[in-house]
């Protein structure tokens, strides 16, 4: 679940805007609430560490409006079916 959060005054992840279940609904959700200027997917260690993935969104002039934030479970699911295979 793609989680949209705008700057409150105190926290970049201040206040619960939308939540959206992929990156793009996210994204035009922020556009038309936040109007954001620029947008970039944060590459820090941390963030794949916490199977987090964070989008920064700024102003023109680069002030933090606010945050797109997924949490992924990176436990794998297993496919009925898939854990035999035959050897015939």
């Amino acid at each position: 679940m793609w989680k949209v959060y705008k700057w409150n005054g105190h926290y970049i992840m201040g206040d619960l805007v939308s939540e959206h279940s992929t990156e793009t609904a996210a994204l035009k959700a922020a556009k038309k609430k936040l109007k954001y200027a620029r947008s970039e997917k944060s590459t820090l260690q941390a963030f794949k560490s916490r199977n987090e993935t964070v989008i920064w969104l700024d102003a023109a002039n680069g002030t933090p409006l606010g945050l797109i934030i997924k949490k992924t479970n990176k436990k794998s699911k297993k496919i009925k079916g898939d854990a035999t295979a035959s050897t015939e």
